[in-house]
């Protein structure tokens, strides 16, 4: 498929051409999402829980993530590598700049931080000095124990309507993605709708341009799983042909249905 870049990404959200993100923690995981046609690989602080058996992504350290961001990139030669700064990884101007080259010097070529207007500057600051930014909205993982747990955001119309606002600043803060992690259909197709980044949806149901799943979860291996998962092991031979079988269905418009979206 050639090298994926953002502009890459761009052109798919303007022909109306879906894309898929898998995460990927190593390079034999990588070298298959990549073999699959993901465009995208998170290198994602959901590591904390899938490898190293945490409750949360809270425990995740950043030198944690540069070690997983060099193994995914060894592997991945056509996919857009993204990796996420960790939990308090930006919490301060300088501690954002440092953490964040870290990272794009182990192999990333984007970083992703979850938080909203609060981040604009932060985002301004990093696309000015060459580092681009995926932003995250919705239900962010790191703010679990804000949240009370894992809980379905934007449900009211004052939340709606201030995800909206969240999302726009941050665009025109300069971020080049955006995640949508478990918000209501409705308000992430508008979302997708009003902005001209590329939008990435988790549990946001199927009108954003592109997908990610946790690969534990799309392949069946999380033992707790939420509601917009579906197991792409199921019917397969083998982990290519899951992780395929995802990729084809994101594209095909066959996942996310119904089922898998919040109201």
């Amino acid at each position: 498929m050639g090298k994926i870049t953002i502009s890459t990404l761009d052109q798919m959200k303007t022909n109306g051409e879906k894309f898929v993100c898998i995460t990927a923690y190593d390079a034999t995981f990588a070298r298959l999402i990549d073999e699959a046609g993901a465009e995208t690989i998170l290198v994602g602080d959901s590591l904390g829980m899938v490898l190293q058996g945490h409750d949360s992504t809270i425990p995740v350290s950043i030198d944690d993530m540069t070690y997983h961001t060099r193994c995914v990139v060894r592997s991945a030669p056509e996919s857009l590598i993204i990796a996420d700064m960790p939990f308090m990884s930006y919490a301060t101007a300088e501690q954002t700049m440092t953490n964040a080259t870290l990272l794009m010097q182990a192999g990333a070529q984007m970083i992703k931080m979850e938080g909203g207007t609060w981040l604009s500057d932060t985002i301004s600051n990093l696309v000015e000095r060459g580092i681009p930014v995926c932003a995250h909205l919705g239900l962010t993982p790191q703010s679990v124990n804000a949240f009370g747990g894992y809980k379905v955001q934007g449900r009211t119309p004052k939340e709606a309507k201030s995800i909206l606002a969240n999302a726009v600043e941050i665009q025109d803060a300069g971020a080049s993605l955006l995640v949508l992690e478990c918000i209501p259909s409705e308000l992430a197709t508008d979302i997708s709708d009003k902005l001209d980044i590329p939008v990435i949806g988790i549990g946001a149901g199927p009108g954003t341009d592109g997908q990610v799943l946790v690969m534990h979860d799309l392949l069946g291996l999380s033992q707790h799983t939420a509601k917009f998962v579906h197991n792409f092991m199921d019917g397969q031979s083998s982990i290519q042909d899951g992780l395929t079988a995802f990729v084809e269905a994101v594209k095909a418009g066959d996942y996310p249905l119904a089922e898998h979206s919040y109201q």
